[in-house]
């Protein structure tokens, strides 16, 4: 049985003006005994940057700056960073980004060697439009009808000034290559896709993402399955190693009368070949139920996108309905039974124990 427990509110918003509208969807990584937040902090008319503190425990603010550490430099971003990720990667930092134009949403990368001095790299996701993505998709036969529902209506922005472009969000990499190689998540709704086996990310051209389309459905490492995430999925926080596979937190989404209700979701990818789904809890991990969950910019929303582990503890920090940043604990070694209980294809028999 897996108990959440909900520690509550860790950040708000504040009166300054780059966060004055919320605080929310942090990137999360541990450095020796320091906790790094860097987290999406919004202004007025939806305008956002990245914000940084730093925890000297999962719950302790130390440090909190004034003042955002990334902001717009470019076109492509002009409308702001959202939605930060961060892992390393032999001694240098990656923080993944939706970069939002204001027409388009793309994920975007910028590395560091410290934290503290910003390389950016560009987007590095497909800029395509749907009329290209559904053309090379449909190579190797019909794309779900999903994607059309999701996807179908940028046809109709065409017109505007600047290109419209097939949103590609949430874009995480694994904290380690796989096979010497990178590997990371992105998102074009409905579904999570995976790349793997690139050895430089000068190698994502228009060539590989060409050849990577005409093979789209080899791609798809989650989609949909059950009624708390029906309507689409997305890529959470970044892949936790574990003896038994990838632990991947994700977030599941599901209609209703009053709106989509996003919950927080657990599955088990393949240690050697992510792109294999070995596992997926059946039901939520936890839903919004608090008030800091239930109301706020958007309603109804969990949306984990960093963690922090301490011996058998999972520390997952989230944004509570788009307005403020909350974390729930769970035992690591709970979350892995119950992952294997419902295990697709599993490789091997050892089981974790309990407060391992």
């Amino acid at each position: 049985m897996i108990i959440v427990e909900k520690l509550g509110i860790l950040l708000q918003r504040t009166g300054h003006l780059f966060e004055s509208e919320g605080v929310l969807n942090p990137g999360v990584i541990k450095v020796k005994d320091k906790i790094h937040l860097f987290y999406r902090a919004v202004t007025k008319d939806n305008y956002s940057t990245i914000g940084y503190c730093r925890l000297s425990s999962p719950m302790v603010i130390e440090y909190r700056s004034d003042k955002p550490v990334l902001f717009p430099q470019a076109e492509y971003e002009f409308q702001g960073l959202e939605d930060p990720r961060i892992v390393e990667i032999e001694n240098v930092y990656y923080l993944s980004y939706t970069a939002f134009s204001g027409v388009n949403a793309l994920g975007a990368l910028a590395i560091s060697e410290d934290l503290i001095h910003w390389k950016k790299l560009g987007i590095i996701v497909p800029q395509v439009t749907y009329e290209e993505f559904k053309h090379f998709a449909e190579f190797e036969g019909s794309i779900h009808e999903k994607y059309v529902r999701f996807n179908d209506y940028q046809k109709s922005h065409q017109k505007q000034d600047r290109k419209i472009f097939l949103w590609d969000k949430n874009l995480i990499f694994f904290p380690r290559k796989i096979n010497g190689k990178f590997c990371f998540l992105h998102r074009i709704k409905p579904d999570i896709q995976i790349v793997v086996n690139v050895e430089h990310l000068d190698d994502l051209t228009i060539d590989f993402w060409q050849e990577y389309f005409f093979h789209f459905h080899e791609h798809v490492v989650l989609a949909p399955k059950f009624d708390h995430e029906v309507s689409y999925v997305g890529c959470g926080c970044p892949p936790i190693e574990t003896p038994w596979g990838w632990l991947l937190i994700y977030h599941g989404v599901h209609d209703t009368i009053t709106g989509y209700v996003y919950t927080a979701c657990a599955a088990l990818l393949d240690l050697t070949q992510p792109e294999k789904e070995l596992s997926r809890l059946p039901y939520p991990l936890f839903i919004p139920d608090k008030p800091w969950e239930v109301t706020g910019e958007v309603n109804n929303v969990c949306f984990p996108t960093g963690t922090v582990v301490e011996g058998d503890s999972l520390y997952i920090y989230y944004g509570a309905a788009d307005e403020r940043i909350a974390v729930a604990k769970v035992s690591m070694s709970a979350v892995l039974i119950e992952l294997l209980s419902y295990q697709i294809n599993y490789y091997s028999h050892e089981q974790p124990q309990n407060g391992s």
